[in-house]
């Protein structure tokens, strides 16, 4: 069993240049990326919207199935 495909930020990321690079061809890229990434959408704002950390794991895809 494979796990979710994840990715860290690197220096300047937002959840928008994430889905540029890692998923270009979801439509609603930042957006579904928050909906796949509840950790992030639950914490307090730390930034702009989309804001990440270094330290964050962003998810590439829906959760999977039990």
């Amino acid at each position: 069993m494979g796990g979710r495909r994840f990715t860290h930020p690197v220096a300047g990321d937002t959840l928008a240049t994430i889905a540029a690079r890692e998923v270009p061809d979801l439509e609603g890229g930042a957006e579904q990326l928050l909906s796949w990434n509840l950790h992030l959408a639950a914490r307090a704002p730390i930034g702009p919207p989309g804001s990440v950390l270094a330290s964050d794991i962003v998810f590439l895809e829906p959760p999977q199935p039990r």
